[in-house]
């Protein structure tokens, strides 16, 4: 009689045994090396298989990191399921690190859903060559495509246009701002990355923008964020496959637009960053070992939507949940607007240096709302001693954002929305050097001056424009936030009133 027979275990079960003895298997031959040994920094004692994920419960993981901070030092260890991370907590460890020795901690961390999606292409995920030519040839070309010039404030400008109407057409009742934002911001990277904008009924788009939101909060979940602990039980989650169909669209999506592009590329007259990727890659074809292939245009092409929409759209959410909140802040930016621009004339980037409480709750905004808590997480590239610890090379390394932009010594009241913690004495705008939502070092935000100038004019303009309210049946409107990849608001309703 067979074994099976004996207990009666159907197909499934089997599978799950046989996973379980090859998890226990490698936990034994991997999981008892002691901290002393590896001379890794302490940390809580890790469970067989799973490690600390009990600890850190998956949906609120940057809480827990900052409550072990306080027990276990700047430095510490965790395990997440098989792997064995080293955090660094606090403003002058994470500068440290990625400031001081920048190279050492410039590598991109293994992280299963994320090389499931990229294949190590493009420019987030990607790492050693590959990576420092693709960061150089997007950074050199966003700015060739206006990236914080005026042409590109124009731009922007005259985007804000369209999503005034669209916010106009609720006539200040209650609506969810979340695909409207997305698709303003889209149409910004759109604008740089095709060379051209897409009306808000345009179905494509739209869809386009929703998927990539689902996207967002798919990979923040708790369930990839266990496929990403034990990455061989990947075949019981449902959301995985969901994620992998999200993300064929999105490709097929960017892939028509260049195909649509090439057909009209001209050598003389590049249009976008799109046209000047093919035709660098047109300049390389003779390199049988060029990083200049269809894979690596359309993950960063691919990577600059995800990240440009995502994180800036997300924190315009922030602002406007932010200011109904605080009526009296809100009250008090918009009279600063007036009082230097009016009502009629839109800003413009060179009003901000005019506008210090302004520019002020804008910062105050970003680093509140906290939206990338964990950072995405690095490694090192070479073998490193830090601070008495040794660090094999490919050491996953979590900086850990929200503790440097909550760091108790470098700001005022760090754990509420505040906007003097950008303000001096006479009420100047002032720049603070823990101030890293876009993190720092190599792998910074590569479009951060674009997010910038984005966040200013997007949010002076609204506010010029509408007061916005809490929709009349919330009594209690709370700063909470939701699972996602970015933290976004868990209320996202809004009344924008025209002023």
């Amino acid at each position: 009689m067979s074994f099976a027979g004996v207990f009666s275990l159907d197909t499934v079960t089997l599978v799950l045994l046989c996973a379980l003895t090859v998890l226990i298997i490698a936990y034994f031959r991997n999981g008892f090396k002691s901290h002393a040994e590896l001379n890794f920094p302490p940390g809580p004692t890790p469970l067989p298989i799973i490690g600390n994920l009990h600890l850190l419960g998956l949906k609120n993981s940057h809480v827990t990191l900052m409550e072990l901070s306080e027990k276990y030092g700047p430095i510490f260890t965790i395990k997440l399921g098989m792997t064995r991370a080293v955090v660094l907590a606090g403003y002058e460890t994470v500068k440290d690190a990625l400031i001081n020795h920048p190279d050492q901690f410039a590598g991109r961390a293994y992280t299963p859903i994320f090389d499931d999606l990229t294949q190590r292409s493009g420019i987030a995920f990607s790492n050693g060559e590959s990576w420092r030519q693709m960061r150089r040839f997007t950074m050199s070309t966003l700015r060739g495509f206006g990236m914080g010039k005026k042409t590109i404030e124009d731009t922007i400008i005259e985007e804000a246009h369209y999503l005034i109407k669209m916010f106009e057409s609720h006539k200040g009742q209650e609506f969810n701002p979340t695909i409207e934002l997305s698709a303003a911001v889209g149409n910004i990277i759109s604008s740089i990355v095709f060379g051209d904008r897409f009306d808000y009924d345009d179905q494509a788009f739209i869809s386009l923008v929703k998927i990539m939101d689902e996207n967002s909060q798919l990979v923040g979940s708790a369930v990839l964020q266990l496929y990403n602990a034990l990455p061989i039980l990947g075949f019981l989650f449902r959301s995985k496959k969901k994620l992998w169909k999200n993300q064929n669209l999105i490709w097929q999506f960017i892939e028509d637009f260049i195909t649509k592009n090439y057909q009209t590329l001209d050598a003389n007259n590049p249009r976008s960053f799109t046209d000047a990727f093919m035709l660098k890659q047109q300049q390389e074809s003779g390199n049988p070992n060029t990083y200049f292939h269809k894979k690596n245009l359309v993950c960063t092409v691919t990577d600059l939507f995800g990240a440009g929409m995502e994180t800036t759209s997300t924190t315009l959410r922030w602002a406007m949940l932010l200011m109904m909140k605080y009526p009296l802040i809100q009250e008090k930016v918009h009279d600063e607007i007036n009082m230097v621009i009016g009502s009629e004339q839109f800003p413009r980037t060179e009003d901000r240096k005019n506008l210090p409480y302004t520019n002020a709750v804008i910062h105050e905004i970003q680093r509140f709302a906290d939206i990338v808590p964990l950072n995405v997480m690095h490694s090192t590239t070479e073998d490193l001693n830090f601070k008495g610890y040794f660090f094999p090379k490919g050491t996953p390394v979590i900086p850990l954002l929200t503790s440097v932009l909550y760091d108790k010594t470098q700001w005022k009241s760090p754990n509420d929305f505040n906007p003097s913690n950008f303000l001096d004495a006479e009420g100047k705008f002032v720049r603070r050097d823990a101030f890293i939502p876009f993190s720092m070092g190599p792998r910074a935000c590569a479009g951060q001056s674009l997010a910038r100038m984005e966040l200013f004019l997007f949010f002076t303009i609204l506010i010029q424009r509408f007061r916005f309210q809490v929709p009349p049946n919330v009594t209690n409107l709370e700063l909470t936030s939701d699972v996602g990849f970015n933290l976004i608001p868990k209320y996202q309703n809004v009344c924008a009133v025209h002023r």
